[in-house]
C-alpha cells in the first residue's frame, strides 16, 4: 500500500452520514443521478492558512469519480467553472472567500435533469482557516440566497436530494427540513475535506464502495446561537469562557437536548449493527466493559461503540456524560460478531477543584456518590450498563487523586456555568491569589559557570548526555541567545522551503558542532514553499470522525517516512485545540470539541511520526480558539476548564505519548501572552507534568510581562526566556546572531533583568531536543551551502534582453527574463521588494526558479508598504545563459527589482545595480568586478 493509497482509505473513513431516507445511499451506479453546486468540480482539499499550503501532487474531485452522473448537467457546470473561475483570492494570506460563485439553478433546469435522474446530490463547499474564522452570516456560516434558491428549486423537481458537505467543518445545518423543501432533503453527507484524495472518496461512500462508518466528532445544533460561546466569539479583544467545562456535549447533554440537531458521536452507515453490553466491572480503579457487536444487515461495515460516564453532582458540578472510552471495530460482514472491552480509569474523570469547595483546593478529585455508566453509538442514545451487583458504583468519600499547583488563573473573577439539577446557574470564577512574581524569582536555577571552550562537540554530548552541562557552560552569551532564536523562513541554512532553522545558525555554533534542524508546517502534510511536492492528508477533524485510531497511526507512519525523506526534523503539528466554537476558521486542523478524543487522536499521530524517529511539534499551548484578532485575542477562562479541557489533550501527549516539541499560541491567557506566559511553560507543563521537552513560540509572536501582562511586542524576547519558553520563532534569516528582531536578550542581560542562567536553561532544553532529532544522526552540513548551476543554454531566444551582472530586471511585473553570467564564480542575489501589513502574520514567498529549479528565495511578513532590500541567497554559476523565473508561491510580495553580483553582497549596496542599457555604476571602493563586501 501507498502512502496516496492510506489517505484514500482515511479519507473514506472519516466522512459521516448524517441522514439516509428512502433509500437515497448508496447511488446505483447503473442510474443516473444529477449532480448539482460547483463544488462537484472545485471539490476543496484542506482549510487555508499554513496548515493547507501543501504543494499536493494531485487532487480529485467528485464529479470525475461518478461514472453515472449527468454528463449534460456535469459539462453546463463545467462551462460555468470555466467562465468563473475558482476565487482563491488571489493567492494572498487569508484571501480566499468562504464561498464561491453558484451556477444558478432554474426551476426548468432542474425539471430537465428530473426526466433523466431520480436523485440528485448537491455539493456545498465552505472553507476557512488561519486568521479567517466564519461568521454567522450569508456565505459563510449560512447560505446565501442565491444558495437556497438552487436547493429550493432541486428540491420542487426530485424527492430525493442528497446534501454532501464539503467543508472544513460543520456548518449551518437549521435549513435542511424547512417546509420550502418538502422534505426531499432525505441524505446528508458530511465529506469535510480529504486532502489530496477529497473527491474520490466523496463518490466512493455516495457509490457505496466503502460504507460510511464515521462518527460526528462534535455536536451539531439546531442553530449557532444554541452554542454558549456563540454569544461572546469574535466580539472584542476579551473572549470570556463562561461556559466552562460545559463545552459542545457536555453543555447540550447536561443543559439542552432540545437544541441538539445531530449528537456528539453520531453517524450512520449502509448497515445495521446490535450493540450488546455485557455486565461492567470495577476493580478499585479501572471500569470495563465488554459488548458484542453485530451486523445485522445486508454489506460489510464497521461500528464505533463507546462509553460514557456519569459523575456524581458533589460541591464542584458536573456535566451529565463525558466520553470515557471507545473502541472500532474490524470489518464485519454481514451477520458477523465482534467482542470488543473497553476500559477506562475513573480517576481520568476526576475534578479539578479550582476554589477550594471540596475542601481540597488545587486538587483533582473524586467527589464521593455514585458513577454511572452507559454505552452505544452516540452520546445521546447511550443507555445504561449496568455493574455485577448493582447500577452504579459508589465512592463513599471524596478522594484526592493528584495534588497540584494553583496556576494560570483569571486575575480578576468573572461569571461562569455551574450545573444545578440540569439547570444552567452562574457562579463567581476563583481569582488568582498566589504571588507569581515571588514563585518566579524562587525557580531561577543556578548559573552554569563559563568556562570558554573544553573541547566538548555535540556529538560528544549525544554520546553521553550527562556532558550536557559542561557542554553549555563553553557558550557564551551570543551563543546562547543564538540558540533561543529560530531563523525564516525560507533558511538556507536547512531544507530549501521550510518554515523555519533553528540549532546552530552561526559560525561560532557550527564550530562546536552543532547542526540545523528544520521545522516544517504542518498538520496535514509538508508545506515546502520552494513548491516541491508531498502528499496531503485529510484534515484532522475528518481523521477524528474516524474514530480508528489504528488507522490514524498507520497514515503517520507514511507521514512519518516522507518527513525522514525530506529531512525534516519536527513538523508543525497536529494542531490539538479544543473546538470550542463552530466558527472558529482553524477547527479544520484541531480534532473535537471532546478532550479525550482529541488527546487519544493526538497520541496516535505522535506514536505513528515518532516510531520513524521524527517530534511533532503538537500546538497551540493554549485557547487558540479564535482566528480573528488572535494575535489580541485574550481568553478569559478559569483554571478548572484549562485543566479538565483545554490543556487536556497536551498533557496526554505528554504523559502518554512523550512528547519532545511544544509551540505556544498567539492569544493571551487571563492578560499574558501564551509565549510568555511561565504558568503554562514551567508550573504546569514542566512542574505538574514533568515534560522534559522542548517549547517554541508561534511565527512573529508577541511577549509581554510574564507578571503583570500589559502591552506586547515581539521585542520583549528576555519574557519568554524567563517563562522557559525556549525558541522565538521567528527572526530574518542570519539575524538569529545579530539581536533577532532587535529583541532586548542582551539588554536585559547587561542589566541584570534576566539572569544568564535562565538562558542557559532554555539553551540547555534546545540542545536536549536536538540531539533527540534526525538531524543529529546525519553528517554536519555546511552552514552556507552554496548551490551551484551549469549554462544549459548556448543564446537566449530572439528578441529577449540577457540582462548581465549589477542590472536590474524582474521590474513592472516582469516575471521571466534572461541574464547573462561573466564568469564561473560565486555570486549574490539580491531583491528589491515591498509587501503591505494587512494587520495578521501572513506568510509570503517568492521563489527564483533558475532553468526551471528552484534557487534563491524571498519571504516576507511585511515592509509595511515600503522598499527594502534582502538577499535572496548565493549561488554558484558557470558562464553563459540562464532563464530566470519568479514564482510566486505565496503571493504578497510585490517586486521592485532582482540582480545579481559578485561586488554587491549586502542590500545597502543595491545602490550600485543599474537599468538595463545605461553604463555600469563603479564602486568608489571597489571599482566594478572586484568581489568583496560592502
Amino acid at each position: 500500500m501507498t502512502f496516496a493509497d492510506k489517505i484514500l482509505e482515511a479519507a473514506q473513513e472519516g466522512i459521516v452520514l448524517l441522514r439516509n431516507e428512502k433509500e437515497t445511499l448508496p447511488l446505483n451506479e447503473n442510474e443516473s443521478v444529477a449532480v448539482f453546486g460547483r463544488g462537484q468540480i472545485n471539490f476543496i482539499k484542506c482549510g487555508l492558512g499554513s496548515g493547507g499550503s501543501v504543494h499536493a501532487p494531485y487532487s480529485t474531485n467528485l464529479i470525475d469519480n461518478l461514472p453515472n452522473a449527468d454528463k449534460e448537467l456535469a459539462g453546463k457546470y463545467r462551462a460555468f467553472v470555466k467562465e468563473n473561475p475558482f476565487d482563491n483570492g488571489g493567492g494572498a494570506w487569508a484571501a480566499e472567500p468562504w464561498n464561491q460563485k453558484e451556477m444558478p439553478v432554474s426551476k426548468e433546469l432542474a425539471s430537465e435533469c428530473a426526466k433523466k435522474s431520480s436523485k440528485a446530490v448537491i455539493v456545498i463547499t465552505r472553507n476557512a482557516g488561519e486568521d479567517k474564522d466564519l461568521v454567522n452570516e450569508k456565505g459563510s456560516w449560512l447560505l446565501t440566497d442565491e444558495e437556497f434558491e438552487n436547493i429550493k428549486n432541486i428540491c420542487a423537481a426530485f424527492e430525493k436530494v442528497c446534501v454532501v458537505y464539503n467543508a472544513c467543518g460543520i456548518v449551518d445545518s437549521s435549513w435542511l427540513d424547512s417546509p420550502e423543501l418538502n422534505g426531499h432533503i432525505t441524505a446528508v453527507v458530511y465529506a469535510w475535506q480529504g486532502g489530496q484524495e477529497c473527491g474520490r472518496s466523496a463518490a466512493y461512500i455516495l457509490l457505496g464502495k466503502s460504507n460510511p462508518s464515521g462518527k460526528l466528532s462534535c455536536t451539531i445544533a439546531k442553530t449557532i446561537e444554541d452554542y454558549p460561546s456563540t454569544a461572546g466569539f469574535n466580539t472584542g479583544v476579551d473572549s470570556i469562557y463562561l461556559e466552562d467545562i460545559y463545552v459542545g456535549y457536555r453543555y447540550f447533554n447536561t443543559f439542552a437536548k432540545d437544541r441538539i440537531l445531530y449528537p456528539f458521536g453520531f453517524g450512520l452507515s449502509y448497515t445495521s449493527f446490535s450493540v450488546e453490553f455485557s455486565k461492567a466491572k470495577f476493580n478499585g480503579k479501572e471500569i470495563s466493559a465488554k459488548a458484542l457487536v453485530r451486523n445485522t444487515g445486508k454489506v460489510a461495515g464497521k461500528e464505533v461503540v463507546q462509553l460514557y460516564v456519569s459523575c456524581p453532582q458533589g460541591k464542584l458540578g458536573k456535566p451529565a456524560r463525558e466520553l470515557a472510552a471507545f473502541i472500532k471495530t474490524e470489518l464485519l460482514q454481514p451477520g458477523q460478531e465482534e467482542l470488543v472491552e473497553l476500559s477506562f480509569n475513573i480517576e481520568n474523570h476526576a475534578s479539578y477543584d479550582d476554589s477550594g469547595a471540596t475542601g481540597h483546593a488545587f486538587c483533582k478529585v473524586l467527589e464521593a456518590g455514585k458513577y454511572f455508566v452507559y454505552g452505544g453509538t452516540d452520546s445521546l442514545s447511550a443507555s445504561p450498563v449496568e455493574f455485577e451487583e448493582s447500577d452504579s458504583i459508589e465512592l463513599a468519600e471524596t478522594s484526592v487523586v493528584e495534588q497540584l499547583t494553583s496556576a494560570a488563573a483569571p486575575v480578576k473573577s468573572f461569571d461562569r456555568i455551574r450545573n444545578e439539577g440540569g439547570k444552567v446557574a452562574m457562579e463567581k470564577t476563583p481569582a488568582r491569589k498566589y504571588d507569581l512574581k515571588k514563585r518566579i524569582e524562587e525557580s531561577i536555577p543556578a548559573e552554569i559557570p563559563y568556562t570558554g571552550d573544553k573541547g566538548i562537540k555535540f556529538l560528544d554530548v549525544k554520546a553521553d548526555p550527562s556532558k550536557l552541562d559542561a557542554f553549555i557552560a563553553q557558550l557564551d552569551d551570543t551563543m546562547l541567545m543564538t540558540l533561543c532564536r529560530g531563523e525564516g523562513m525560507m533558511s538556507r541554512k536547512t531544507v530549501p522551503g521550510l518554515a523555519s532553522a533553528m540549532g546552530g545558525l552561526s559560525e561560532a555554533l557550527y564550530q562546536f558542532g552543532i547542526p540545523v534542524a528544520g521545522c516544517a508546517d504542518g498538520p496535514s502534510g509538508i508545506r515546502m514553499d520552494t513548491g516541491t511536492e508531498a502528499n496531503l492528508m485529510p484534515i484532522g477533524t475528518l481523521l477524528a470522525c474516524s474514530w480508528n485510531l489504528d488507522l490514524v497511526k498507520e497514515l503517520m507512519e507514511y507521514e512519518g517516512d516522507e518527513l525522514v525523506e525530506n529531512k525534516i526534523d519536527t513538523c508543525l503539528g497536529p494542531g490539538i485545540n479544543i473546538q470550542r466554537n463552530p466558527l472558529c476558521g482553524r477547527n479544520f486542523e484541531y480534532f473535537s470539541e471532546d478532550p479525550l478524543l482529541t488527546g487519544a487522536m493526538t497520541c496516535t499521530i505522535l506514536d505513528g511520526i515518532q516510531s520513524r524517529g521524527v517530534w511533532p511539534t503538537i500546538k497551540h499551548y493554549a485557547c487558540n480558539n479564535r482566528e480573528n484578532g488572535r494575535r489580541v485575542n485574550n481568553a478569559i477562562v478559569s483554571e478548572r476548564a484549562l485543566r479538565e479541557i483545554y490543556l487536556a489533550p497536551f498533557e496526554m501527549a505528554v504523559k502518554k505519548s512523550g512528547a519532545k516539541s511544544i509551540m505556544s499560541s498567539y492569544n493571551l491567557i487571563n492578560g499574558v501572552q501564551a509565549a510568555s506566559n511561565y504558568e503554562l511553560c514551567q508550573t504546569i507543563l514542566r512542574d505538574d507534568w514533568k515534560y522534559e521537552g522542548l517549547v517554541m513560540t508561534d511565527w512573529w509572536a508577541q511577549v509581554n510581562d510574564c507578571v503583570e501582562g500589559g502591552n506586547s511586542d515581539n521585542e520583549m524576547v528576555s519574557q519568554m526566556i524567563r517563562s522557559r519558553n525556549d525558541v522565538y520563532m521567528i527572526c530574518q534569516n542570519d539575524k538569529a546572531e545579530l539581536d533577532g528582531n532587535d529583541d532586548d536578550l542582551r539588554k536585559s542581560l547587561a542589566s541584570g533583568k534576566l539572569k544568564r542562567s535562565e538562558l542557559q536553561r532554555c539553551a540547555r532544553d534546545v540542545v536536549a531536543f536536538m540531539i533527540e532529532t534526525k538531524v543529529a544522526e546525519r553528517p554536519l552540513r555546511g552552514l552556507n551551502d552554496v548551490p551551484g548551476f551549469v549554462s544549459k543554454l548556448d543564446k537566449i531566444p530572439e528578441g529577449e534582453i540577457a540582462y548581465g551582472e549589477t542590472t536590474k530586471f524582474m521590474k513592472n511585473g516582469q516575471t521571466k527574463a534572461y541574464m547573462e553570467v561573466p564568469e564561473d564564480d560565486v555570486y549574490n542575489f539580491l531583491a528589491m521588494f515591498r509587501k503591505e501589513d494587512d494587520g495578521t502574520v501572513s506568510q509570503s514567498v517568492c521563489n527564483l526558479n533558475i532553468d526551471g529549479e528552484n534557487a534563491v528565495s524571498l519571504n516576507c511578513r511585511t515592509t509595511e508598504g515600503r522598499s527594502e532590500g534582502a538577499i535572496m541567497g548565493l549561488l554558484k554559476l558557470t558562464k553563459g545563459f540562464y532563464e530566470v523565473e519568479l514564482v510566486h508561491t505565496k503571493p504578497g510580495i510585490e517586486i521592485d527589482y532582482v540582480g545579481f553580483s559578485r561586488i554587491v553582497t549586502t542590500s545597502t549596496g543595491m545602490r550600485f545595480f543599474h537599468d538595463y542599457g545605461e553604463p555600469e555604476l563603479e564602486h568608489p571602493r571597489f571599482g566594478k568586478k572586484k568581489k568583496t563586501d560592502n
